[in-house]
């Protein structure tokens, strides 16, 4: 098979300027979103037991790592923007590629960027009540949102070493505000570690399986990011040595993160008051520290959700560009500001995008089916690296090789099957997004090959 990717001109070739630390930073940003702080109080509804939903969160963590040991071969081996849609173009075939990239853009990154902004509008409401307290509220937070979107937008515009800069502080900022909540709160707050064991357990047989399954697979998103390095690829010094340190630096540092966390909310909250709960990091600080604690810690997680904000507008115009840039999505998308060497109009793209999925409201559905879409095409890309290693003729760098592979493909299948038979409505809907991407495959290479 000739290969996908051409060699890039003077007008859009990105610049490798991150080193580990960035690179690094961004994972942790990427990963550590909305997710965390909202998704606990759902699991435990539907588990209703707090060790099933720790062990659950350590399963997703081990998974998480396994795929980014993957993706780090193949990073190194491909080191150019767009993670999935590279790997899966040059190893398969660029209807994967492509097809990755199709869902990226209206679920991966647009729908999460615009959940997170509206979450960290949702926080600031309740940390700074003068924000929506001038007229209607959701309008208000809506506006908040966008203007958090084209703020973020605004500098990463502004070239790769501002907007690392910003990401690092960014993202540090969010480092130390978990590891001083969970110190703090086991040290100084008051909770009950007897809360664990104050759980149901699940239901036995099929029913159970199938709501471990859907819950793994809403961990997982809370986990999705692990491979964000990957897309950033052609910006990374030393790529072959970098690109795989900052996907298992990052993505091991998160785990510890989530569990502290995790394990601090059973800690701070009796099991049967956390069900359903989605502002579950503001409960425990109110149960940790007392009521007025709950606005503290609502601004300092609007501040975490920044971080992740920026990620997102990093991470995904770096895919756009790299399809535009082969002829697979608007031409556009591929011209690299002359300057600050960033795909200027992917961000602007996918900004737009997001500042609509905000003002009107129609992401609620994609957020369903999202963790669905997301799932299918790693398990493609980490099973490339078996088609990696007869390419290269050469045992690959991965500890345990083949393990992980074989891990996270079964396991993440499984948690697949599962989600879809629990939700079976929300999966189809995402199959189908993923199946009208094929003719607007052949329609962008038509288009592309008359150029």
């Amino acid at each position: 098979m000739s290969t996908l990717v051409t060699e890039p001109s003077h007008t859009t070739a990105l610049e490798r300027r991150l080193g580990l630390f960035p690179a690094s930073n961004l994972v942790i940003a990427n990963m550590i979103g909305a997710g965390v702080f909202t998704t606990s109080g759902l699991l435990m509804e539907e588990l209703g037991d707090p060790l099933l939903m720790l062990s659950l969160w350590l399963g997703g963590g081990v998974l998480a790592l396994c795929g980014a040991l993957c993706y780090g071969a193949l990073g190194a081996a491909m080191p150019r923007a767009g993670g999935e849609y590279v790997y899966l173009g040059e190893l398969f075939h660029p209807l994967l590629g492509f097809l990755t990239g199709w869902v990226s853009f209206f679920v991966g990154f647009s729908a999460p960027l615009a959940a997170s902004s509206l979450g960290c509008s949702e926080y600031l409401g309740q940390a700074f009540p003068v924000l929506v307290q001038w007229g209607d509220p959701v309008l208000l937070k809506k506006l908040l949102a966008i203007l958090i979107i084209t703020a973020l937008g605004a500098v990463h515009l502004r070239g790769v070493a501002l907007g690392a800069l910003v990401q690092n502080w960014l993202t540090v900022g969010k480092i130390l505000l978990i590891t001083a909540l969970v110190v703090a709160g086991f040290a100084l707050g008051r909770g009950s570690l007897g809360n664990l064991g104050a759980g149901e357990p699940l239901p036995s047989g099929a029913a159970g399986w199938k709501t471990a399954g859907l819950s793994l697979m809403w961990i997982m998103f809370a986990y999705s990011g692990w491979n964000a390095s990957a897309y950033v690829g052609s910006e990374i010094r030393d790529p072959e040595r970098t690109l795989p340190r900052s996907l298992l630096a990052g993505t091991s540092l998160v785990i510890l993160l989530y569990l502290g966390l995790n394990l601090l909310f059973v800690y701070a909250i009796p099991p049967d008051e956390m069900k359903g709960v989605i502002a579950v990091g503001g409960l425990a600080a109110a149960r940790l520290f007392g009521r007025p604690y709950e606005t503290v810690l609502s601004g300092l997680i609007a501040f975490a959700l920044l971080s992740s904000i920026s990620a997102l507008i990093v991470l995904g115009p770096r895919v756009y560009y790299a399809m535009a840039r082969d002829g697979y999505f608007f031409r556009f998308a591929a011209r690299v500001h002359p300057v600050f060497r960033v795909p200027t109009w992917s961000i602007v793209l996918q900004c737009a995008l997001a500042a609509v999925l905000v003002a009107t409201g129609t992401f609620d559905q994609i957020l369903t089916y999202m963790g669905f879409c997301l799932g299918i095409f790693p398990i493609a890309a980490v099973l490339g690296v078996f088609r990696l290693g007869r390419k290269q003729g050469a045992a690959l760098r991965i500890p345990g090789h083949p393990l992980p592979a074989l891990v996270f493909a079964a396991a993440t299948g499984l948690m697949l099957v599962l989600a879809y038979l629990e939700r079976p409505v929300e999966s189809t809907i995402a199959l189908v997004t993923v199946g009208l991407g094929v003719p607007a495959f052949f329609l962008f290479r038509r288009v592309g090959r008359g150029r």
